[in-house]
């Protein structure tokens, strides 16, 4: 069976029985769904999740109005795999997809090699997007994608129509400023904003099909780099910095690795720094990286408050055309935010002038940041509106997971669930209605990749209750931490309490063989001191 047929079978007998009645019909009554996912948004890049310096006045009055989740994780702390979660409902592990595409190099110094992984949004996986046009909804695609080359793009994977066309890197062509060289955006005058440009084309969607039950997918390629704020903006955080500067003398700190016989302490670490061989930036001495602990980045900045635009914008429009109170729209981002720098190539360095480009944020009290299993790499901003349905103005603190919104805008929706397909996912639904807990006992991660953001060797997590374990896979050492009293992840609690350790461990591993997840291979090349 050749590549493209694999994936029509499914959907001839989906839609068959569509068109005998046989699924649940279409009307005017069915909400439309706006699903708005920022790239790399850190949990307290948002006013109302925490941010002082950022800007958003959009999302904090829309928080105002529906159930902000303060325990809202992505699935992976890089992009394609949350991607991949929250179109199938299924954690990244379980069709291994579980790096971006197309992955990290592998490099000498790796005890172990990366894992292969699907460079594809598997066809036989039906998608929400799939599901709701079955249904009868109108379906789009707007901005960043990431889940495949043609014949893998959005049309392929149940949106009617995309743009840009024909682009799967995780980034823009090298700009947000136009001419952006994306195809389906040729006409845009010289120094358009590529965030407000999509915004512009969301818009269009909109307004083309406000008589139908709509879905629109708008991902944006914002906040992720090249660090390029709208420049009014950048110039309106330049004077609010200058009046306002940052106080404090520690910039950065240092993390090592976890999954050494003796790991770097927050004490060794401290002192490192101030010493001349740590001075840079890139992958530093015993393996170490530097984390970025201020909000201070003007071009970021301008690049959050664009977003808060976009919002605004889609918010306003769905009142204008009085639709509002029938449509749900979820905010969220697909990993943490980028407060250590990419080192895809290890050898890579950049000079104090540099430093914005590489570093766009802190997430603190978090720590880490994207590219690790850390609260910072995986905790990120969610608020859920669901019109005269759903709370306003509450907060949970249940923790969810992207892996959730499938099976949740289905019930949202008033359609059956498809629970094959979404099975790693549970409806929030009783959350949004003021249920204080879902019925379910641990969440999962699972990363068998040397990551690009700090040098972090190949692991997985569980959360469950307070308490989140991370076990790495190189010697197997493992992290123990309560997050209600430690969210900054600082106390280790593995020697402490073996019991847990043993508990959480062994669901893990469990978990790992229920999803067939995908182990690592010895690195035969392996040359510990071949250096960086």
């Amino acid at each position: 069976m050749s590549f493209m047929n694999t994936k029509i079978l499914p959907h001839i007998s989906f839609f068959f029985l569509a068109a005998c009645g046989l699924s649940a019909a279409v009307s005017a009554k069915n909400p439309n769904i706006v699903f708005f996912l920022v790239d790399d948004l850190g949990w307290t890049d948002v006013g109302s999740f925490g941010s002082s310096f950022y800007e958003t006045p959009n999302i904090d009055k829309f928080a105002d109005d529906g159930v902000k989740f303060t325990n809202a994780y992505a699935a992976c702390h890089v992009c394609s795999p949350t991607r991949a979660s929250i179109l199938t409902g299924k954690y990244p592990a379980r069709n291994n997809m579980t790096d971006w595409i197309s992955g990290r190099l592998d490099y000498p110094f790796q005890q172990y090699l990366n894992v292969p992984t699907v460079q594809a949004l598997p066809f036989e996986e039906i998608t929400i997007a799939e599901t709701l046009r079955g249904h009868g909804y109108k379906t789009a695609a707007v901005g960043k994608w990431h889940l495949g080359v043609a014949p893998a793009q959005p049309d392929a994977h149940g949106f009617d129509w995309h743009i840009p066309r024909n682009w799967n890197r995780g980034a823009p062509n090298r700009t947000f400023y136009a001419p952006y060289g994306l195809e389906g955006l040729e006409d845009a005058p010289e120094g358009e904003y590529l965030t407000d440009r999509l915004t512009d084309e969301a818009l269009g969607f909109i307004d083309k099909n406000k008589d139908d039950p709509f879905f629109l997918y708008l991902a944006h390629f914002a906040v992720h780099d090249p660090i390029h704020g709208r420049l009014d903006l950048v110039e309106k955080y330049e004077k609010k910095l200058k009046a306002n500067p940052v106080k404090g003398d520690t910039p950065y700190i240092l993390e090592g690795n976890p999954d050494v016989d003796e790991p770097l302490s927050r004490e060794y670490l401290d002192e490192a720094i101030k010493k001349e061989a740590w001075s840079g930036y890139g992958v530093l001495p015993e393996r170490t990286v530097k984390i970025k602990q201020y909000q201070d980045n003007t071009h970021f900045a301008g690049m959050v408050e664009a977003i808060d635009d976009s919002l605004g914008r889609i918010l306003a429009k769905l009142e204008e055309l009085g639709i509002d109170d029938n449509t749900i729209v979820i905010f969220f981002a697909d990993n943490g935010g980028m407060a250590g720098m990419n080192v895809h190539f290890p050898n890579r360095t950049v000079s104090e002038e540099q430093l914005d480009v590489a570093f766009s944020t802190s997430v603190l009290p978090l720590r880490g940041a994207k590219g690790w299993l850390y609260e910072g790499g995986i905790r990120v901003p969610c608020i859920v509106k669901w019109p005269g349905q759903g709370d306003q103005g509450t907060e949970s603190d249940e923790p969810i997971i992207s892996t959730d919104f499938y099976p949740t805008l289905l019930e949202m929706a008033g359609l059956p669930l498809v629970e094959e397909q979404h099975k790693d996912g549970v409806s929030i639904v009783p959350l949004l209605k003021g249920a204080n807990s879902l019925d379910r006992d641990a969440i999962y991660w699972h990363f068998p990749h040397y990551s690009n953001h700090g040098m972090q060797p190949p692991a997985g997590a569980i959360r469950s209750g307070d308490y989140k374990l991370l076990e790495y896979y190189e010697n197997y050492n493992v992290q123990l931490f309560n997050l209600r009293e430690d969210i900054g992840e600082q106390n280790n609690l593995a020697d402490a309490m073996p019991e847990k350790v043993s508990e959480l461990r062994g669901m893990l591993r469990e978990w790992r063989k229920e999803v067939d997840a995908q182990m690592n291979r010895l690195n035969p090349d392996y040359s510990p001191d071949a250096g960086i």
